[in-house]
């Protein structure tokens, strides 16, 4: 009989050190000597609500397996972590088939059949919570907290596990763990890993559990060793089921590509196993790959017509989809209770679809745009029609630019399989809206061909539907006479081009470009008028239209609208920065403009060229001068001044009314003390002679905006 020992609460942490100082030795430290075990000062650890003391909660349970461990691990039950017993099979959901209540979080971990306890003991020191997912162990506990705190020891003694602080010592009542810069994380124990092995250089978290202070770190994203051994051995595996298990391992961890290969390696072993092919659509859904996935389940359904899961599954890929009917065959299907939360969701996208159509049919874009986003927010986040049914609003509400965007955000998606039943998006085939919608898009920007390829796609598509035949007709004619235009524009018949621009706006009312090609015709014609009408009526449907711009500004000018024409000009200069023409004739329209306003205009430098000025005569001469005059205070050996010199000659070719002086502080000390400048760069603007604004190491914006202040 042993000896009685005092309860684990009373026996001092010093004395325990004392007591067992002699297991650390090889010698003393055989595999049949057992003494009490100190637990690891690192190991996230939660005790049985059945314990004495107050544990220090992690939140997760921790259960022990029987398997034997390696390196230093706990042998034998401790009578209080016991097994965590596996749960009965469920027949009727075939053997470690995926399953879980929502497909919309495919990386949820979805609880599995269980496999094989054998199996799993070949892994070593396997632990799990109710979530499936392993824990960090030790296999000890925290214990002589100075705040009375303890975590339940095992009843009965074993080895010491982890229990060493970084400088070797055993850890004592009341002795925080130093931090270092490398911290060391106990590993979790699964698979090849040892109890107790360590993980270098991983964040830092505070355990809790009163002021013993110990501080746990945690890795996020623990790579196991052993994980691409065990993926390469499933691999070779002859044994399909062995296979699926590793594949749903894999997949409950997030990696989809690796799932994906052991659920191909088992359906090339048992090709006919529904629960298979339905494993393999879940994670093709999880790299995002819908429309595989959809003939994965139908594949499921074929070889088992009454297996609820592919059913379930197949309900959820039509509703991301977009195809309300098709979820609804599979989500109601016969003997199967319909998930609540899908059914809601599946009600909600099939109302807001309803509320597309309707909008779109009365011309209501901006609803339209509203009812479709919160379709693919209720559900049908991959639907191609949807994003297309967005594109479309986008256009009707002249953003062309956005709606040219939301053409790549469009999922790709192969055509439905023939299995299920195409119903119409908002009256037109879905295949062949895509294709409607993106011939509009394409047609107002003026790439015709491309336009008219989609159209006849579309109608090849879906040839019954008027709207898609209107379309396809509209656009030829549209093509047809923008080249005719084009053609007779480019032999000199600008009247004639015209006459045939306008017949392609009969066809296309929003057409920018024909627009714009007839406004040229008319500057071609001396009808500066009837050009700036044709320009405003291209650049309200798409306003960043350059060549728009171009030809508006320039007919402005014709009409001597300077105000309009420069401003104009200062957008395109803004768009166009190395276009001398643009820049040429912002200047004329600039200088016209003052005149126009009876000001006078000095100091015009069309060649950019700062003066340099080497005396106090010229400087003088020069702010007096009438006008602005904006003199750069400057030293060659400054780096700030270097820096900014070259846009100072910018401003110069952008303000070509504005004289700009530059004076080295340096090669003309009498200028800088007559103007008290003590730090460089130093910017002062004159006013016929004044000095009216000092700025000291400006930034580029500040310093132009400055300039065009006082220059106007």
């Amino acid at each position: 009989m042993p000896p009685s020992r005092k309860p684990i609460t009373e026996i001092g942490f010093d004395s325990l050190a004392d007591q067992f100082s002699g297991s650390l030795s090889c010698e003393n430290n055989k595999p049949d000597f057992k003494e009490l075990d100190l637990g690891s000062p690192v190991s996230p650890l939660r005790t049985r609500g059945s314990g004495g003391g107050r544990g220090v909660a992690i939140g997760t349970s921790v259960a022990t397996s029987n398997s034997s461990i390696s390196s230093g691990s706990i042998s034998g039950n401790t009578g209080i972590n016991p097994i965590i017993k596996r749960s009965d099979y469920d027949r009727n959901n075939h053997s470690g088939e995926l399953s879980g209540s929502s497909e919309n979080s495919p990386t949820a971990a979805e609880s599995l059949e269980s496999a094989d306890t054998s199996r799993n003991s070949q892994l070593g020191h396997q632990r799990s919570n109710s979530s499936g997912s392993p824990l960090i162990y030790s296999g000890g506990s925290f214990m002589g907290c100075s705040d009375g705190t303890s975590i339940n020891s095992p009843s009965k003694n074993f080895l010491l596990s982890g229990n060493i602080c970084p400088n070797g010592k055993i850890l004592k009542t009341g002795m925080a763990c130093r931090s270092s810069a490398r911290s060391d994380v106990l590993g979790s124990g699964m698979a090849n890993y040892g109890h107790g092995s360590i993980i270098r250089g991983v964040g830092g978290k505070k355990l809790g559990g009163g002021s013993c202070g110990v501080e746990v770190n945690v890795s996020l994203n623990i790579q196991f060793a052993g994980e691409s051994i065990m993926v390469k051995r499933a691999m070779a595996s002859s044994d399909a089921e062995e296979v699926k298990r590793v594949g749903n391992e894999q997949y409950k961890r997030g990696n989809f590509t690796e799932a994906l290969c052991l659920y191909d390696r088992a359906i090339g072993i048992s090709p006919e196993n529904a629960a298979y092919r339905s494993n393999r659509a879940a994670a093709l859904m999880g790299l995002g790959r819908f429309s595989e996935a959809l003939r994965e389940c139908e594949e499921a359904v074929r070889l088992n017509p009454g297996y609820g899961r592919a059913h379930q599954r197949l309900a959820s890929l039509h509703l991301r989809l977009g195809q309300v009917e098709n979820a609804r065959r599979h989500l109601c299907f016969a003997g199967q209770q319909p998930d609540p939360a899908e059914l809601q969701k599946l009600q909600a996208v099939e109302r807001h679809l309803g509320r597309c159509a309707e909008t779109r049919k009365i011309g209501d874009w901006k609803s339209a745009l509203r009812e479709g986003d919160a379709a693919i927010a209720a559900g049908a986040e991959a639907s191609p029609q949807l994003f297309a049914f967005r594109a479309e609003a986008l256009l009707k509400l002249h953003q062309l630019d956005d709606a040219d965007s939301s053409l790549s955000d469009i999922p790709k998606c192969e055509p439905s399989p023939a299995s299920c039943s195409q119903t119409k998006f908002v009256g037109i085939l879905p295949e062949a809206y895509l294709f409607f919608v993106r011939s509009q898009i394409e047609m107002a920007l003026g790439r015709f061909e491309n336009a008219v390829a989609a159209a006849e796609k579309a109608g090849k598509i879906d040839s019954r539907n008027i709207e898609v035949a209107v379309m396809l007709n509209n656009v030829k004619l549209v093509a047809r006479a923008r080249a005719h235009g084009n053609d007779l524009f480019n032999s000199g018949k600008f009247a004639e081009a015209c006459s045939a621009y306008g017949e392609g706006l009969k066809f296309d009312h929003f057409n920018s470009v024909l627009y714009c090609n007839r406004a040229a015709c008319w500057s071609k014609l001396g009808q500066w008028e009837q050009s700036v009408k044709d320009c405003n009526q291209a650049l309200r449907i798409q306003p960043n239209y350059t060549k728009a711009l171009l030809r508006r500004a320039a007919s402005s000018a014709k009409l001597e609208r300077w105000a309009e024409s420069v401003r104009d000009y200062e957008v395109l200069r803004k768009a166009l920065p190395d276009d001398n023409e643009v820049l040429e004739s912002l200047i004329h329209a600039q200088v016209a403009l003052k005149k126009s306003r009876e000001e006078k205009v000095y100091n015009m430098k069309f060649s950019g060229e700062v003066e340099i000025v080497l005396d106090l005569n010229q400087f003088r001469a020069a702010i007096s001068s009438p006008g602005i005059a904006v003199v750069h205070f400057k030293a060659v050996s400054n780096l700030q001044c270097e820096q900014i010199s070259p846009f100072v000659d910018t401003l110069c070719v952008r303000y070509p009314y504005v004289n700009f002086l530059k004076v080295d502080v340096e090669e003309s000390p009498a200028v800088a003390k007559i103007e008290n400048v003590r730090i460089v760069p130093t910017f002062m603007i004159y006013k016929n002679g004044s000095r009216v604004k000092e700025m000291i190491c400006p930034s580029h914006q500040v310093l132009e905006y400055s300039v065009r202040h006082y220059s106007l």
